[in-house]
């Protein structure tokens, strides 16, 4: 199922839905509950129960595709009617998980599992002592830690998420989500993390970029990953060029399509243009052809004819470390 739209279905019935949706886009959830693989009987029950999860998500999330069909062609029911369906459907959902912890009240994946299930419809607040219940009766589940970590890095108590990521890595270090999580909360929260650690703001960027290079070794493969990574030199001042560009050409090798890729020769022209290789950022920017392209290709070649012949905009001849629109 989209993952996205999943989470769109949190947005739909949150009560602040353009903000449940432009969270749902910055944040990296990882994989929350494992299958247990046991006979014991409660565990099989917990297993059919996600099963009925996920299916339930499943058929929302084609609701949510069906109709956004239908209203593109001038049917479809209405927002007030798609959201009475949605909640009618989750609801029931609900109402298994709250069964099953009264009847398994110690049951950690229980907790853990109801927990993301209120995470995906948007009630955070309530995914988050779930969470917590996971934890206090297991706590070396490292999913419980990272989940509980995003939910502070999002809602406040970031210190509490520096230490949340730093125990699911120490739990389960083969997992690149969590070093990525704790990457970008370190990165976005620069003057915690030089509070929390006593270290200065280069220092800090040294960390999450450590954090992601350590993520990146565990998925290598991995495009957004990748992209992620590279992005968070445009902060870092005075621009660090040359591993800026390494990380980009390293993004490039995974890339999937020509629409990633072309995407990445716009990030090395501007990284180019940021450091005054003129002649290599117009090489780069000839290789850009997709029109989805277009209108940042010409803002870029317009910034870069500004450089390039600074007697008509004086302004514009010396290299910045501000990165271009």
């Amino acid at each position: 199922m989209n993952e996205l739209l999943i989470g769109l279905v949190g947005a739909l019935l949150a009560t602040n839905q353009a903000l449940a949706a432009s969270n749902l886009l910055q944040q990296q959830t990882g994989i929350t509950v494992a299958i247990a693989g046991t006979n014991d009987p409660t565990e099989t029950e917990l297993d059919d129960l996600m099963a009925r999860d996920d299916a339930a998500m499943g058929e929302v999330d084609k609701w949510i595709r069906d109709n956004n069909a239908f209203a593109a062609n001038g049917a479809g029911e209405s927002r007030e009617a798609l959201n009475q369906r949605i909640r009618a459907r989750l609801d029931s959902v609900r109402k298994d998980y709250q069964d099953f912890l009264k009847r398994h009240p110690q049951s950690a994946r229980g907790h853990l599992a109801y927990g993301t299930f209120l995470n995906d419809i948007g009630d955070e607040e309530a995914a988050a002592g779930e969470y917590e219940a996971s934890i206090r009766f297991n706590p070396n589940d490292p999913a419980a830690w990272n989940d509980l970590a995003n939910f502070h890095g999002e809602h406040g108590g970031v210190t509490n998420a520096f230490a949340e990521y730093a125990r699911a890595i120490a739990l389960n270090p083969k997992e690149p989500v969590y070093y990525q999580n704790f990457a970008t909360a370190v990165y976005l929260f620069r003057k915690d993390a030089m509070a929390f650690y006593g270290i200065n703001e280069q220092q800090v960027f040294d960390k999450s970029l450590d954090l992601y290079r350590q993520a990146i070794r565990l998925a290598p493969h991995d495009f957004l990953l990748a992209t992620d990574y590279a992005e968070s030199y445009y902060a870092i001042r005075p621009l660090r060029t040359n591993d800026a560009l390494v990380a980009w050409t390293n993004a490039l090798g995974t890339a999937h399509d020509d629409n990633e890729r072309e995407g990445v020769y716009i990030h090395l022209a501007r990284v180019k243009l940021m450091a005054g290789r003129y002649a290599e950022a117009r090489a780069q920017l000839e290789a850009v052809t997709n029109t989805a392209f277009a209108d940042v290709r010409k803002r870029l070649e317009r910034n870069l004819a500004e450089r390039e012949h600074p007697a008509t905009n004086p302004a514009a001849a010396t290299p910045t470390n501000r990165p271009e629109p």
